[in-house]
């Protein structure tokens, strides 16, 4: 949570760097010998990039709230007369996401316009005051506020791109450092015959790596009223990422797959949804609009739908549009975020997934492409059968099950 702060102002994006790079050369000399040199060095290293990677930031406008202004008197000048009127102070919210100490870094190069936000959670907002109830008048003032707020965003969000990039290494460096210290000690005293851990040489554990945070669904009061999904992007993409490595892993080890039906593979990816998010129920086989679906989220506090998909072996062209056509089947004009898992048995692979590409794109609801994820995740944006102006976020993610 964080008070009232001036946006991308409050410190310089170097003074940050120099400082975070301070906290984890901190966080590791504050492990005494035992772990550096026992811990398994991958895991601790990735825990801290973890800890210490800056999301970028993404500000959701469609989420705009007015909140009732408060009105209260206030003296002003105008034409050297002074004179008591009513103030309108109007305050505007956005939810967002990504890391939020961003909004205090100053990015270099920037611009000198700044404006008071404050930021709490997922909420990010600004004030700012009406002296007449001028409908356009307050369009322009909302406007030249929101960019005078916001118009570092960018500047920020390359400055957490960059951060990301050289992360690694300065995590690796401090760790080395530290490593390297340690060891050159247990040498000497033995050298000099001081008795030395022999844990410390042979064991090998596990950090107790913290969870990251995973934005949480919120429902807004008004929710009747929105046509945006209420789950964000960034969960999306948390949601896609389980999935596709879970199946990847699964990939490795064919006593997973073997002589598995569609549900016995998917009860392995619902596994690990289930518990990860607060505030929602991960089910399988739940009736949703024409039919049961194979995976389901919901809100908890109203049985809202959060992601909706469909698992399917690859059995065609044919077969695969019929699943899409199945999926969209049981989305609701409220659904817009889902995914097709398609397990694959042939041996090319390869062109299965030339496949996918090719006929997705040929699809009656198919609109635009958005990206890969993987070298077997495809993102797009589809539309509702029911109503083409509806969007849906489509993910189609392949695992190659051949055994």
């Amino acid at each position: 949570m964080y008070n009232t702060i001036r946006s991308f102002y409050e410190i310089s994006s170097f003074i940050f760097e120099e400082q975070w790079s301070k906290k984890i050369k901190e966080d590791i000399k504050t492990r005494d010998k035992e772990y550096i040199l026992g811990v398994d060095e991958n895991e601790y290293k990735n825990y801290l990039i973890t800890e210490y990677t800056l999301v970028p930031l993404h500000i959701y406008t469609e989420t705009e709230t007015i909140d009732e202004p408060k009105i209260r008197k206030e003296m002003i000048e105008e034409r050297l007369q002074h004179y008591e009127t009513e103030v309108y102070e109007f305050t505007i919210q956005y939810q967002f996401a990504g890391s939020p100490i961003l909004f205090s870094v100053q990015p270099n190069p920037c611009t000198t316009t700044t404006a008071e936000i404050c930021v709490v959670n997922d909420i990010v907002s600004f004030s700012f005051k009406l002296y007449h109830k001028n409908p356009d008048e307050f369009q322009r003032e909302k406007q030249s506020m929101y960019k005078r707020a916001f118009t570092n965003l960018e500047g920020a969000n390359n400055f957490a791109n960059g951060w990301n990039c050289k992360l690694s290494s300065i995590v690796d460096s401090y760790f080395q450092q530290q490593k390297q210290k340690y060891l050159a000690e247990n040498d000497f005293f033995a050298a000099i015959n001081v008795k030395v851990n022999e844990d410390t040489k042979s064991v090998f554990t596990v950090p107790a790596v913290k969870k990251k945070t995973i934005p949480q669904p919120t429902i807004p009061e008004n929710k009747e009223f929105h046509s945006e999904p209420t789950m964000s992007a960034t969960m999306y993409d948390d949601i896609l990422k389980v999935i596709y490595d879970v199946g990847k892993s699964m990939e490795k080890k064919p006593s997973l797959y073997q002589n598995k039906n569609e549900e016995g593979l998917r009860d392995q990816l619902l596994l690990f949804l289930e518990t990860r998010y607060d505030a929602t129920t991960a089910t399988g086989e739940t009736f949703n609009r024409n039919g049961k679906t194979d995976i389901i989220l919901k809100y908890a506090k109203d049985n809202s739908n959060l992601f909706i998909a469909e698992c399917k072996f690859w059995r065609g062209a044919s077969e695969f549009h019929k699943a899409i056509s199945q999926l969209f089947g049981y989305l609701t004009w409220r659904d817009s975020k889902a995914a097709l898992i398609l397990f694959v048995r042939n041996n090319d692979f390869t062109n299965v997934l030339k496949t996918v590409k090719t006929e997705t794109n040929k699809n009656q609801y198919f609109s635009k492409e958005n990206g890969n994820r993987g070298e077997s995740s495809f993102s797009y944006v589809f539309c509702l059968p029911q109503d083409r102006n509806k969007s849906v976020y489509l993910e189609i993610i392949a695992f190659h099950y051949d055994k």
